[in-house]
């Protein structure tokens, strides 16, 4: 075990764990921010992704040893008050089915339009690949972003 500090969110934190461990269980399990799920474990379906440094990454396969002093972005942390324009999008298309990939597929949108304010629908679709939704709400993923791209 030893010890870290990492920026989540943009608050510190001392974990002690593993250096091998993958920040996404660090974030859940020794931070209690579960927002950011589980769910293939190799970095193929997208449902752990957060931001480092504005950068979506998939948080399964990313050992915390390996993130020093970036900041770490987690859905809890986008925004206070759930009003990011990519969620108030999400809404407004009423994109969730089940949810479960929602975090993900919005950390990845917002870190699309954080680096390019107006996406073509080639870019989207780049972006977007490999985050999987196996209830198929993919065009209204795709219309959310255009909307959020226009706030």
């Amino acid at each position: 075990m030893e010890q870290f500090e990492l920026n989540v969110n943009g608050k510190n934190h001392q974990v002690n764990v593993d250096p091998s461990t993958p920040i996404l269980w660090v974030l859940r399990d020794h931070l209690k921010l579960v927002g950011t799920k589980y769910g293939c474990g190799i970095a193929q379906c997208g449902a752990c992704t957060v931001h480092l440094n504005g950068i979506a990454v998939r948080s399964c396969q990313l050992p915390v040893s390996s993130v020093g002093n970036n900041k770490l972005t987690t859905i809890e942390g986008l925004s206070e008050n759930g009003d990011h324009p990519v969620q108030k999008a999400w809404l407004e298309h009423d994109v969730p089915q089940c949810g479960y990939c929602q975090s993900g597929q919005i950390m990845t949108a917002s870190a699309l339009l954080e680096s390019n304010p107006n996406p073509s629908e080639e870019a989207i679709a780049s972006a977007m690949h490999g985050n999987i939704c196996r209830c198929g709400t993919y065009t209204r993923i795709k219309a959310a972003i255009k909307t959020a791209s226009k706030s």
